[in-house]
């Protein structure tokens, strides 16, 4: 008997994943709580066990397709043969095999709670065009290997070879393909049966669209689809690919712009700017550089000290540490501190639990580890969840200040601007100095110009004496 895994919710009431690699392949004999894929969901990477000992009999969706949570992933135990042999291959167009294949638990193999077969999946939906018997009259039969006539299906290219005619007659005389080679030449704006496939089945692959695009296709001068009032659809072939470059929008970009659009359409933003001598800040990070007080693999940046002065802050000014749940403001009487990180895979807030209770030295494992976490991707929802506050440090690309969008369920962040040498009165002198740029965006539901104003002074002022953060 066999058993089809299903994408699982990894938590959060994600609805969807990528499958970006596997880590096994068909044949081979796995355990239970083996690594068998690893998935992108919208905030993180994350690596799906195997809830049972067992071999592989089929990858059923392919690496690079975003499938819904419930969808099967792999299939454990033998195949039925026939035309399910190949699982890693997606149906072809117009077919869906939602039904799962075979019932019960998976041949001498251990399950984990909450996963394994079940009884209600005994039943399999029989595929588009099969019937429940076989046909009366042998003609209508697929042909034999030794039966070399062609078939009578009028939908089948009188000159395509007999193993790729029946797929073509199967999908009705569309050109078959996998979902996500279909979403590529959509996105490429080809047409799928302008392009010769070269697939041992005679389906179209990634690499025969690629080629079509590129222009060295058999059927690129045929394969672009021009768009209305496109000045470049007159380009000749592969301009599509060549002036255009689409890129899927989903996962931890989509999540975010969702978050953003629901913050700035429903919070009232209002900003706040302060240029702040920092000179004695940086000093101070030099010297514990220099010193390697806080450790010898701690990583000391004014990062740090805004983090610092940001927590510090707050203790002074409790309000701008709330959020407006309800008819109720809520005060956080704690500070979980989000940092703002930019990864390949976009833009995540990640935060510190429990900053306010940190001295500099945990305050900087903190960082460091939360950064480190963020680069790889795998930073979990629930190190994504539960912030108060954030900070934005846009000076690290060279910009002097900004006006940030708050984290959804918060009501202040700050930016972080570069540190610039510039000239500064100092008594009655002009003198250089390293000056930065702060700036808090707050949510005028919940908090009023004093609160702001006040907060963002007690930053500047912890900057710019950071001998009182140490208080």
């Amino acid at each position: 008997m066999s058993f089809e895994f299903p994408l699982p919710d990894v938590g959060e009431g994600l609805t969807e994943a990528d499958i970006v690699s596997w880590k096994v392949a068909v044949g081979d004999t796995v355990t239970v709580n083996q690594i068998l894929v690893e998935i992108e969901t919208a905030k993180s990477l994350v690596e799906l066990p195997s809830p049972q000992a067992g071999e592989v009999g089929a990858l059923l969706v392919e690496e690079g397709q975003t499938i819904e949570v419930g969808t099967p992933i792999i299939r454990f135990g033998g195949s039925d043969g026939g035309s399910d042999n190949a699982g890693a291959s997606a149906p072809a167009a117009g077919e869906t095999q939602a039904a799962t294949e075979g019932g019960g638990d998976a041949e001498g193999g251990a399950t984990l709670v909450g996963y394994g077969a079940k009884a209600a999946s005994s039943k399999r939906r029989p595929r588009k065009g099969a019937g429940v018997a076989a046909p009366a009259n042998p003609s209508q039969a697929p042909a034999a290997p030794e039966a070399p006539a062609p078939a009578a299906a009028p939908a089948a290219p009188a000159a395509a070879p007999a193993e790729a005619a029946a797929p073509a007659t199967a999908s009705a005389g569309k050109p078959l393909a996998k979902p996500p080679v279909r979403k590529l030449a959509k996105d490429l704006g080809l047409d799928l049966a302008a392009i010769a496939p070269t697939g041992s089945r005679g389906e179209v692959t990634r690499d025969d669209v690629k080629a079509a695009a590129s222009g060295t296709g058999a059927a690129a001068t045929a394969a672009a689809v021009p768009s209305a009032g496109s000045a470049a659809a007159s380009a000749g072939a592969g301009s599509s690919g060549e002036l255009e470059e689409r890129i899927p929008f989903k996962g931890v970009a989509k999540m975010m712009a969702k978050a953003m659009v629901e913050s700035a359409f429903t919070m009232p933003h209002v900003t706040e700017f302060l240029d702040v001598d920092v000179t004695e800040t940086m000093a101070f990070v030099r010297r514990l550089k220099s010193t390697k007080f806080l450790g010898e693999d701690v990583k000391v940046s004014p990062l740090l000290l805004v983090a610092k002065a940001v927590a510090w802050a707050v203790a002074r000014n409790p309000r701008i540490n709330s959020c407006l749940e309800g008819d109720e403001i809520v005060v956080k009487k704690y500070v979980n501190l989000g940092i703002a990180a930019a990864t390949p895979r976009g833009l995540i807030v990640p935060n510190i639990k429990g900053a306010h209770a940190m001295g500099l030295t945990d305050l900087a494992q903190g960082i460091q580890d939360l950064t480190a976490l963020a680069r790889s991707g795998k930073t979990p929802p629930a190190d994504q969840s539960g912030g108060t506050i954030t900070i934005t440090n846009v000076g690290v690309f060279g910009v002097d200040a900004g006006t940030p969008i708050i984290n959804p369920g918060e009501a202040a962040i700050l930016a972080f601007g570069q540190i610039r040498k510039k000239p500064w009165v100092v008594g009655d002198e002009i003198v250089p100095r390293d000056i930065t740029t702060l700036s808090v965006s707050a949510d005028h539901r919940v908090v009023d110009g004093e609160i702001i104003s006040k907060f963002l002074a007690d930053v500047g002022r912890g900057l710019e004496d950071p001998t009182l953060l140490l208080a």
